[in-house]
């Protein structure tokens, strides 16, 4: 939430209200929970930080005393780096989705070299996975009937190892949420490329 907020900023100065209803219009339907008291404890906090700096302007009557929130220049390389920022599993969906948007709005960055980066990384990360995987050593399978073994029973640590079955399980979870995720990045790729094409055609 504060990187989306201050890069909201990086457009223009703005009031906590506008901010409210520009980040509640970006994230549309999963915006409609987030109250106005969110996004002024976030000004607030960045502010003591040092990243947002705030003033005092003449309102209208219904509005006495309104606040101009503005970046500073620390606030402003937060920014930068917030956009060349490249994670998993962080961001999330909805981080990821309000820095395309906001980099939109500002013309900070372009949101399709964005989602490239971010594919880059997740590619990265999958042939990872895969190599960890192929690396992990094959589950045995069900035992040879032979003779009845007799004697006290074994006591100890199983055959499969400290790890289990649990390490093979982990990493065929990962490389399944990476893929979902890439596939996820192709379609936010198709719909910035129509906007640009739709913003460039006039």
């Amino acid at each position: 939430m504060q990187d989306a907020v201050l890069a909201m900023l990086a457009k223009e100065p703005s009031h906590g209200y506008e901010l409210h209803a520009r980040l509640r219009r970006s994230l549309g339907p999963l915006g409609e929970s987030m109250n106005r008291g969110q996004i002024y404890v976030t000004l607030a906090r960045l502010e003591r930080a040092g990243l947002v700096t705030s003033e005092r302007e003449d309102g209208l009557p219904e509005r006495p005393e309104r606040k101009v929130h503005a970046l500073t220049p620390a606030g402003q390389q937060r920014v930068t780096a917030w956009l060349a920022e490249v994670g998993w599993p962080k961001p999330d969906l909805a981080e990821f989705h309000l820095k395309l948007a906001a980099a939109a709005a500002g013309r900070l960055a372009d949101p399709v070299e964005l989602i490239a980066a971010q594919r880059r990384e997740l590619l990265r990360r999958l042939r990872e996975a895969q190599q960890a995987a192929l690396a992990e050593p094959a589950e045995p399978g069900p035992a040879e009937p032979g003779p009845a073994v007799t004697g006290p029973p074994r006591t100890g640590h199983s055959t499969a190892g400290p790890a289990g079955p649990g390490a093979g399980l982990l990493l065929e979870g990962v490389m399944l949420r990476l893929r979902a995720d890439l596939r996820w990045l192709d379609v936010c790729e198709r719909a910035w490329s129509r906007a640009d094409d739709e913003i460039e055609g006039g």
